[in-house]
């Protein structure tokens, strides 16, 4: 199973922050939830999107844009715009002077903004936290990323915009699984670009022979794989397999097997019940503890902090 698969049929997300949010300049938006991951449709209107060690973009009617999180960014209607809000963690609303207007700038349930009938109409959906197996299918994207209509949906944008428009049976289910498709679409425009930067899995994806390395791993990833069976499996040398592998996806076969192995982990720790010594045997540890000390080397916490951290967000 491929990252992006594995990214739809895992809890991604659930009960996310999805907005509507009407704004009239001047306007700007300082974004600091610390969010994992947010996704930004411009249904009206335009802006602008500044992110820390990028060019400021503009996001027009018709596009949608990702932001990777945790740093701030800002969405205003001109590049220079001195904040009129700051968003906090936990989606708090307040002036730079620190007066809160969540209750002020609310106008029903999901929309917000400074006019009801701005001229400015954006959706916006905020994944709280990522299981790392998400992590892993949108390291495909860059810190800031602008989708142009060819490559944003206009029939799911108008989707998610009617279920925000009103309040329906199922409703937060049905915006989760709106958002995720949204951005799977957007994943797989980014891997498709041309300037896709630098080697990933998404990279990885167009060389034959390290795409069917990848499709076994992701497939089979507690077997005792090695690069040699890698090598077996495409028909290649084992040279051929070690070379083109860490060409394209930037990392040794094994190196990124482990990557996967935790990942996956990670995932379960998040949205189930395993216990630590089941989800080190079925991502393919010997041992709870060989898989402890491995997943603490590489995420900093242990599985059993990175547990409980989930739970809390």
């Amino acid at each position: 199973m491929d990252p992006l698969s594995q990214f739809l049929t895992g809890p991604r997300a659930q009960a996310a922050f999805t907005l509507r949010v009407t704004m009239d300049p001047p306007f700007a938006i300082d974004v600091q939830d610390q969010a994992a991951l947010t996704v930004i449709a411009a249904i009206q209107g335009g802006a602008w999107i500044i992110a820390a060690g990028t060019d400021p973009q503009f996001l027009a009617a018709g596009q949608a844009a990702t932001v990777r999180g945790p740093a701030p960014y800002v969405v205003a209607d001109a590049p220079d715009r001195a904040a009129t809000v700051v968003i906090g963690p936990g989606q708090s609303c307040r002036t730079p002077a620190g007066d809160h207007v969540d209750v002020t700038m609310s106008h029903g349930v999901r929309s917000w903004g400074n006019s009801p009938d701005g001229d400015t109409v954006l959706l916006i959906g905020t994944y709280q936290s990522s299981a790392a197996a998400g992590q892993l299918a949108v390291s495909a994207l860059p810190p800031l990323a602008v989708f142009d209509t060819q490559e944003t949906d206009p029939a799911l944008l108008g989707l998610i915009e009617r279920e925000m428009s009103r309040p329906a049976p199922g409703q937060e289910s049905a915006l989760d699984r709106a958002l995720d498709l949204l951005l799977l679409h957007l994943v797989r425009a980014s891997v498709d670009r041309a300037d896709a930067a630098g080697p990933s899995w998404a990279t990885g994806t167009r060389d034959p022979v390290v795409a069917r390395a990848l499709e076994v791993l992701h497939a089979e990833p507690a077997s005792a794989w090695t690069v040699a069976e890698l090598a077996k499996r495409a028909h290649v040398s084992r040279a051929t397999m070690a070379s083109r592998f860490q060409a394209a996806v930037g990392q040794p076969p094994m190196t990124y097997l482990a990557a996967w192995r935790l990942a996956l982990a990670a995932d379960r720790l998040a949205s189930s019940t395993a216990t630590t010594a089941a989800i080190a045997q079925d991502v393919g540890y010997s041992s709870a503890f060989a898989f402890s000390a491995a997943f603490s080397r590489a995420y900093g916490v242990s599985p059993t902090g990175y547990r409980r951290a989930a739970e809390v967000s």
